[in-house]
């Protein structure tokens, strides 16, 4: 079957649809010269593909995807197709900015990150509002007036998209777009955001910010391992990643030194998994493991036996009026976390507490995989939609490091991701 070709599948480096692109022969001739066509560009293209520095995804699984996409593998095309679309659709994209914030900050300098607290709406009972009460769980549409966290994530999700396109088809175009925009939030000196969150969730007649605002960054984890996609095909130059290099040596220090960030690094919930995520990868990302080794050890006690229950109950997330969300939230960093500790040679997957009947992930992702599976009714508060579907890919995530026979009865009902799904490229789902 012939395969319609574009200019970008034809890039050097790029195998495209070569499987159909050979013009001698017929028949059997035609196949033999179309596969040996084939196999001589995924060997090409295997050869040019080195391993990404990464550290949430998994670089053999990166190459063995860019080998398949080579290759035209069917069972990896649609999740291409459809990545490769977002992508196009990102390159047309502006550069994305915290100074484009109509309100400025405290500090009068709108390079600083500023946004409201989520759950917190006007006092109904005086004039002006304040102070703000808390409604837990119900978001206050004031947010949008403040667009930095919506730009950080837009950013996020297109440069992740964009270098993960690049990396798996060694089209340049993808790599020199995740770069500009790269720079224009953490390098360029008109549009940078400052390296900080001291203006991260206030709120109204209460604060102007809040440690709790450090969970505003925590798709930046995600970020740095698009970086070293990018990176690995060689778009970002060396002032490029030392531009990089120097934002995320500075926040990292904010993180751990401010009085925000030690006081969110005492946080016991979600709150405190999520830091413990940010500050580790980010150490591994600047080359500082020691840093990032010290911070997972540490999680057994702070993070896993203050969390978790003997019988998998998260009871700091159980008290939220979206339980159900936050306990899936939570044990979703506690496997990132514990991914990362696998970098350092710290083990989170098998870390049992004295009362624990095995280890605490386990046992978390065990209470709550009946519920996401339609075994159970949900028992605890959930206020708006609880979407069980979100556990199925933390579930697949340590599914490898749990085989007994109750976890694998739990793990080989969890539906596949659909066929688009770009977790069929990467092994993970973006969060």
């Amino acid at each position: 079957m012939n395969h319609p070709t574009s200019d970008s599948d034809r890039r050097p480096g790029s195998c495209g649809l070569v499987a159909g692109s050979t013009e001698a022969g017929d028949g059997k001739e035609r196949l033999v010269i179309a596969a040996a066509a084939a196999m001589a560009c995924v060997i090409a293209v295997s050869a040019q593909a080195p391993a990404p520095r990464v550290f949430l995804l998994d670089g053999a699984r990166l190459q063995a995807a860019r080998t398949a996409i080579a290759a035209r593998d069917p069972a990896v095309l649609p999740a291409w197709s459809a990545m490769k679309a977002e992508a196009d659709k990102a390159l047309t994209l502006e550069r994305f900015s915290v100074v484009d914030k109509t309100t400025t900050p405290p500090s009068g300098d709108k390079h600083d990150y500023m946004t409201q607290a989520p759950y917190w709406w006007p006092d109904p009972t005086k004039p002006d509002g304040l102070p703000y009460i808390r409604r837990d769980g119900e978001r206050n549409p004031e947010l949008d007036r403040l667009p930095d966290h919506s730009a950080l994530d837009r950013m996020i999700a297109a440069v992740s998209t964009l270098g993960l396109t690049g990396y798996l088809s060694s089209d340049a175009r993808y790599g020199a777009k995740a770069a500009e925009l790269l720079n224009a939030w953490f390098s360029a000196p008109a549009t940078r955001m400052n390296p900080s969150l001291t203006y991260a969730q206030f709120i109204p007649g209460i604060n102007t910010g809040r440690g709790i605002g450090l969970i505003e960054t925590r798709g930046l984890t995600r970020l740095v391992d698009a970086i070293g996609l990018a990176d690995a095909v060689g778009a970002l130059t060396a002032q490029d990643k030392a531009g990089l290099r120097d934002w995320f040596v500075r926040f990292g220090t904010w993180m751990r030194e401010s009085p925000y960030g030690i006081d969110e690094s005492n946080a016991k919930n979600n709150h405190g998994t999520y830091y413990d995520l940010q500050v580790a990868t980010f150490a591994l990302f600047v080359d500082q493991p020691a840093i990032a080794k010290d911070v997972i050890e540490t999680a057994r006690a702070k993070r896993l036996d203050i969390q978790v229950e003997a019988d998998g109950r998260q009871p700091l997330e159980l008290a939220r009026t979206r339980s159900f969300s936050y306990s899936v939230m939570n044990v979703d960093g506690l496997t990132q976390l514990a991914t990362i500790g696998e970098r350092v040679g710290v083990d989170l997957w098998g870390y049992t507490r004295k009362e624990g009947k095995g280890p605490a992930i386990r046992e978390a992702l065990l209470y709550l995989a009946p519920y996401a599976l339609g075994d159970a009714k949900w028992p605890h508060q959930q206020i708006g939609n609880m979407d069980p579907q979100s556990l199925f890919p933390v579930l697949r995530r340590a599914a490898p490091h749990y085989r007994d026979a109750e976890f694998r009865r739990f793990a080989e009902r969890i539906p596949s991701p659909a066929a688009a799904d770009r977790s069929v490229l990467t092994g993970r789902q973006p969060q």
